[in-house]
């Protein structure tokens, strides 16, 4: 069966085509307006194409890319199975602390800020509702990486590790986050492509950037932050369904330890 990777010179997309690449699944990885993308047959499609940085200051752009694009996609209907990648933010503002697949999303419509959840939301339906029972949706959390350039906040402060071991980072320790790393992504979408509904992409468990920095300091970095703020964390999201299909993600601060001791050695 053939497989397409859109989006596939992006953070996730890169990434997921290279491995599919490895396995011998040969990916076609169409550029952006490649018109061939609603001509061909598509085999498994993986949509990884998004706005996130940039979301507010582009919100057009961001509507085509989480909604206009997959709805062509849809429309055309060229595809054996579509995976779509969302994102967990989309939980962001619920009251609830521990929230699964199955919650209802709020949004309040007035809220400028709020294109980002609102398109990627509408991609989701798109892909749910007008599949014809084909569409998988996999809302990430937080995605990792230690190559150079990964973008986040996680990323950047382990490239900074790279460089110094006296770190000063710009946020407060207060901050909590569900960090999944990109390899485990990955191997999540790849899973994904025999499931069903919707997968929260996740590790399942919140982490402060003060036991991130504990981590570091137990390897011989030393952090600090500029901040002091509690802000109230996002609810922590259930990765049960995720592990049915028989991916775990590996705990964060694991992650950092290992690759700590890699710069070490």
């Amino acid at each position: 069966m053939s497989v397409t990777v859109v989006g596939a010179r992006g953070f996730v997309g890169r990434r997921l085509a290279q491995r599919l690449a490895a396995e011998g699944a040969a990916p076609w990885t169409p550029a952006k307006g490649d018109p061939d993308l609603l001509k061909r047959d598509l085999g498994v499609v993986y949509y990884c194409a998004g706005l996130t940085a940039d979301y507010d200051r582009r919100p057009f752009d961001a509507v085509e890319a989480h909604a206009s694009l997959i709805s062509e996609i849809l429309r055309a209907g060229r595809f054996d199975r579509l995976i779509y990648c969302s994102s967990s933010r989309l939980y962001d503002g619920l009251p609830q602390p521990q929230v699964d697949e199955a919650v209802s999303l709020v949004f309040d419509p007035a809220d400028p800020r709020r294109v980002y959840d609102l398109s990627k939301a509408l991609g989701e339906n798109l892909t749910l509702a007008r599949s014809g029972g084909r569409g998988v949706v996999a809302r990430l959390s937080n995605v990792y990486d230690v190559e150079d350039g990964a973008p986040g906040f996680l990323s950047e402060w382990l490239a900074m590790a790279a460089g110094s071991r006296d770190l000063i980072l710009e946020s407060s320790p207060h901050v909590r986050r569900d960090y999944i790393h990109l390899e485990d992504v990955v191997s999540s979408l790849i899973a994904m492509a025999g499931g069903s509904g919707i997968y929260n992409v996740a590790a399942g468990q919140l982490t402060s950037n003060a036991e991130i920095a504990e981590a570091f300091a137990a390897e011989g970095w030393s952090v600090g932050f500029t901040g002091h703020a509690h802000p109230s964390p996002p609810p922590n999201v259930s990765a049960a369904r995720l592990a049915g299909l028989g991916v775990k993600a590996r705990p964060v601060k694991e992650v950092i330890r290992d690759y700590l001791r890699g710069l070490k050695a």
